[in-house]
């Protein structure tokens, strides 16, 4: 239930027990919206980004009394996709990415020609296209004009080809507890690699060959990273900010910005962080959707 405050509409008291809390978590309607991060240039950016990984330039706006500029990239409309959100601030020309990103991933029918293409133009290949470790998918490594690391994935067709979000944890096993349970997302699979010594866990709200997911990599002994500042968050919609708040603080994570209406446009938002500190903001499904009109 719901109570008017201000104008605005407001949760009322009233707390839904831990159980039903979990349970209309599972239900929740939730999607990996964007994800968000800072670049020195927007345009070489967008050039980049454009003409060798094939995105397209969705909308671009800029908050010149805010000082900085916003772009969206992807591979389809954005109340259908996963998409990228760009923010340059007016003068920052640099950033320090950190070690706890990990990287993006993007699915690709020919990794070896896109490889050549970013060579062509100029761009960092890090790692040569092959089969992966262990395995016969053929990956390879670039890096941006701002350093943030793609991982290209060889894939057939897919509807969501920008396919992965990669973040470092300190205790994977306490982030699958989180995410599964303040977030609702699906543990679609863990793998060791005693080898190498990581594990990586891949959660999101759908199969991994047509939904964004979530890739979680614990380095074995390693319990802290330095996020940097370039690396922002990710956006996830849902139908309810309030109780998604209630379940982040429930399940251990820590709620950064109340739930509530956005000051000027009302759409209704929340913000946490997750315990390695890793932000996500939770954005109403229907507010983010006046937003795109």
């Amino acid at each position: 239930m719901r109570v008017a405050v201000n104008g605005y509409a407001a949760q009322a008291s009233t707390k839904a027990s831990p159980e039903n809390l979990l349970e209309w978590v599972k239900k929740d309607k939730r999607r990996l919206l964007h994800v968000v991060y800072r670049v020195g240039d927007m345009e070489r950016t967008i050039k980049f980004y454009t003409e060798c990984l094939g995105m397209k330039l969705l909308r671009k706006r800029d908050i010149s009394e805010e000082r900085y500029t916003n772009a969206f990239l992807g591979y389809g409309p954005e109340d259908a996709h996963f998409v990228i959100e760009l923010t340059y601030n007016y003068g920052v020309d640099k950033y320090d990415i950190g070690t706890g990103f990990g990287h993006f991933g993007i699915a690709i029918e020919d990794v070896s020609r896109t490889v050549e293409l970013i060579k062509a133009k100029g761009g960092k290949v890090t790692r040569e296209p092959g089969p992966v470790k262990g395995g016969s998918t053929v990956i390879a490594f670039i890096e941006d004009p701002d350093g943030y690391k793609f991982e290209l994935l060889e894939r057939g067709p897919t509807p969501e080809p920008l396919c992965q979000v990669m973040l470092h944890v300190g205790n994977l096993d306490r982030s699958i507890d989180f995410y599964e349970k303040a977030f609702g997302m699906e543990l679609l699979r863990k793998r060791d690699n005693p080898e190498y010594k990581y594990t990586i866990a891949m959660l999101g709200y759908g199969p991994e060959d047509k939904h964004t997911v979530l890739e979680l990599t614990y380095n074995y002994g390693v319990t802290d990273y330095d996020k940097g500042n370039g690396y922002a968050q990710i956006a996830i919609g849902t139908d309810d900010v309030y109780k998604t708040a209630e379940a982040v603080k429930l399940y251990g994570g820590k709620v950064t910005r109340e739930p509530g209406p956005l000051p000027g446009i009302n759409t209704k938002i929340t913000a946490c962080v997750d315990p390695d500190g890793w932000k996500t903001v939770f954005v109403d499904n229907i507010d983010f959707l006046k937003e795109l009109e």
